[in-house]
């Protein structure tokens, strides 16, 4: 089994990444949605974020209201602190678990936003880094995700610099250009990964 952890910043494409890491037959586990599932209604992480914000991060329907959380935990990095430290060790059992379960011979992805921020590199045998250039991932949040550029820019400052990412890299992706220039440096990490 290979390890890899996969990162980028908000914006630089890393959903892209996994889906085509996939369609070559690596196993993903995607941090961002194991941390949805452990946050659902019923869970103990949704009842520790409770108790920790309060009632009002919780839409009517009983569900965690994460524009609001995230407007919230965004603007105070001791808040940021407060709801990683619920969440981060739910979200690392449960991808413990997921590459358990992956055969012997499997690459296995790791799709960790934080990888760098939280000094997670030296877990895996190779740590992907897709990169894009600040400005891109600004655009890519405004024009495509809806966010102001205000929200873009305080999501972007409470991640890693780009020369952060790019410090713990084993293997880069180029993630400025086109989607069409994207495929082929998947292709070329996947063989690299597929031959550690």
């Amino acid at each position: 089994m290979v390890k890899v952890g996969l990162t980028g910043g908000i914006g630089a494409g890393k959903s892209e990444v996994s889906r085509l890491l996939a369609s070559y037959g690596a196993v993903i586990v995607d941090a961002d949605k194991i941390a949805r599932e452990v946050v659902e209604p019923g869970t103990p992480g949704l009842a520790a974020v409770v108790e920790e914000f309060g009632e009002d991060v919780l839409a009517p329907d009983g569900t965690l209201d994460r524009p609001k959380l995230g407007a919230i935990v965004f603007s105070d990095p001791e808040k940021l602190k407060a709801l990683n430290a619920i969440v981060h060790p739910l979200v690392g059992a449960r991808s413990a678990e997921l590459e358990a379960s992956a055969g012997p011979d499997t690459v296995v992805i790791h799709d960790v936003p934080l990888l760098t921020e939280n000094g997670l590199a030296p877990l895996y045998d190779k740590v992907v880094v897709i990169d894009a250039a600040p400005q891109t991932q600004l655009d890519r949040l405004v024009r495509l995700r809806g966010m102001s550029e205000d929200e873009a820019k305080s999501r972007m400052a409470a991640q890693a610099t780009r020369e952060q990412r790019l410090a713990v890299a084993d293997l880069v992706i180029d993630n400025d250009g086109p989607l069409e220039a994207l495929e082929p440096q998947v292709r070329e990490v996947w063989e690299r990964l597929r031959d550690a």
